[in-house]
């Protein structure tokens, strides 16, 4: 388990640092570069989720984040997933706790990350960090279910007719 909550706690704390980085160095809508011409620096407040959205329900959404956080952390405490997987539930749960920490004590998320080659939303490491964990572990558990059901069917398990066809 300490390697989980140790990968979260890094996620977190990372985010932080550079939120509060950005809130130190970059005023409010302001910009700075960061590789010019693919991705800037901006100091944008969010009181809603992805793309800005239920923005006027602050309080419902650090609810939830906070929901989240208790969730994931007894996922990872209490579930079958393979150690990969839950590590990769960790990221997601250091990027959740992350803004979490934001929409409790300061009533919105600190978004910085801004794509110069695309109009896209302003996000911040704890979204990428949620986004990359989802990801992972929907890859990851789909190779998993899919190497248990081939293994399942040469053994001539469940899912056959004992000829190699589907019931």
């Amino acid at each position: 388990m300490l390697l989980y909550f140790t990968a979260a706690v890094l996620v977190c704390a990372a985010d932080q640092a550079l939120k509060y980085y950005i809130v130190s160095h970059i005023p409010l809508y302001g910009d700075a570069e960061l590789i010019p011409g693919v991705i800037g620096l901006s100091h944008v407040r969010n009181t809603g989720m992805a793309f800005s959205m239920l923005s006027n329900a602050t309080w419902l959404l650090a609810a939830l984040s906070v929901i989240m956080t208790v969730a994931l952390t007894a996922v990872i405490i209490k579930s079958g997933f393979t150690r990969w997987e839950k590590l990769s539930l960790s990221l997601v749960l250091g990027g959740a706790a992350g803004n979490a920490i934001d929409r409790v004590f300061l009533g919105y998320v600190v978004d910085m990350f801004r794509f110069e080659f695309v109009d896209f939303a302003v996000f911040n490491l704890a979204d990428t960090f949620i986004d990359v964990g989802a990801a992972l572990f929907c890859v990851l558990y789909i190779v998993r279910c899919v190497r248990e059901e081939r293994e399942k069917r040469a053994a001539g398990g469940e899912g056959t007719d004992g000829e190699g066809h589907d019931n």
